[in-house]
């Protein structure tokens, strides 16, 4: 279906063919594509015709010789390995064993590696600068595999999910089955940089891919093309706005000291969450309380919970999804005539770089010296042109 999606944009076959074809695989499978409908919606149906069974391929390591082997550019190299990679180490934790001693199963046949060869290939032609993916559908009920019956979502799409930390969509609202691969979600979680709706759809051209099974409702998969003036406004490459997925917790708390309240946003702090806010609030039976709030980073939600529910008096914790633009950042040093001092450099979006004194280190030389905070600020953050990484952008 993304494959689909992609001709259906405008890639040319011969874009998706050509490395397939450098790699040997010509007599190996043939390509069709039809169009049809699915519920009276038009798209591309794709699929691949393997000829020669006896071609498949069901180890890491001779994957990575038949990709290394390539004439592909780097680029082309890297992403298909990347897919690859991901999927072995799922399938290695699931099966408790080594990567060399996996066998990828179903996901390791011939059509999988033309599948994935073929998508990154579409992606390489398009040279999109970002890439916004919906949250993709966790499915339910059962899959026969060659364990026997497995619920869905499959054990290595679970793996794959926690490992990208991809949050996957579930409810009554989708139909029963397996809608996300383990092939699909390793493509989404190497090629995708945000899990989410951006913030301009200026849309340039749309692709359509049809799926073969037959729901309630159309079985298809839309890709957008979007305007590059809008999206290069919040994207990486220009090193300005990048979204940052967060998640927000709030507890409203009655019964518990000041002294409590200040113990539990501390312990937070210490838990590694972004910041925590507090402010007073009415309660039922007019009594007076605290809402504290904390911004959290995804992959840490399950340990500052701990806190809430170890170090407070709340029994209930209300956690929703929230997000964030940032700038680029990064940490390093300024010399100054108190000698190298903690900041942080900013990129502004017109290019300016500021930097930032910690705080931390302005209250340390404030005491050493007597000067104000404020004096040190001005005096440190005239002092761009001294600054020294010791990080990468982010």
């Amino acid at each position: 279906m993304l494959l689909g999606s992609f001709l259906d944009l405008g890639v040319p076959r011969d874009v998706i063919e050509e490395p397939l074809l450098s790699m040997g695989l010509g007599k190996s499978f043939s390509l069709v594509v039809e169009e049809g409908h699915s519920l009276g919606l038009r798209g591309l149906r794709v699929c691949f015709k393997v000829l020669e069974s006896d071609s498949s391929t069901t180890r890491l390591q001779e994957i990575i010789a038949i990709v290394q082997g390539s004439s592909w550019n780097h680029s082309l190299r890297d992403k298909v390995l990347k897919v690859f990679s991901a999927l072995a180490e799922a399938e290695a934790s699931v099966h408790g064993k080594s990567l060399e001693d996996i066998h990828f199963h179903e996901i390791g046949d011939l059509d999988a590696l033309l599948e994935v060869v073929c998508v990154c290939a579409a992606v390489e032609y398009l040279n999109p600068l970002r890439i916004f993916c919906s949250r993709p559908p966790a499915g339910s009920g059962n899959v026969n595999t060659s364990h026997g019956v497995l619920p869905v979502p499959v054990p290595v799409v679970v793996e794959l999910a926690k490992r990208h930390q991809i949050k996957l969509v579930g409810g009554g609202g989708y139909p029963q089955g397996e809608l996300t691969t383990p092939t699909g979600l390793a493509l989404l979680a190497l090629l995708v940089d945000s899990f989410c709706q951006p913030p301009l759809l200026d849309i340039q051209d749309v692709g359509i891919g049809l799926g073969r099974r037959i729901f309630d409702r159309p079985n298809l998969l839309r890709v957008c093309l979007l305007d590059e003036t809008e999206t290069a406004y919040f994207s990486n490459s220009n090193q300005q706005f990048t979204w940052q997925e967060l998640v927000l917790q709030e507890a409203w708390i009655d019964d518990a000291t000041p002294e409590d309240i200040a113990h539990l946003i501390d312990e937070l702090r210490k838990a590694g969450v972004i910041d925590v806010v507090s402010h007073p609030v009415h309660m039922k039976k007019g009594r007076e309380g605290v809402c504290i709030k904390a911004i959290v980073q995804p992959g840490l939600a399950e340990s500052s919970r701990s806190v809430w529910f170890s170090k407070g008096t709340t029994i209930g914790l209300r956690e929703h999804s929230d997000g964030r633009w940032v700038l680029s950042r990064r940490r390093g040093t300024c010399m100054t005539p108190y000698g190298n001092i903690g900041v942080k450099q900013v990129r502004r979006p017109d290019g300016r770089l500021t930097v930032k004194p910690e705080y931390d280190e302005l209250v340390r030389i404030s005491l050493e010296t007597g000067k104000s905070l404020e004096e040190l600020r001005y005096e440190v953050s005239s002092r761009t042109e001294s600054f020294s990484p010791n990080e990468e952008w982010n």
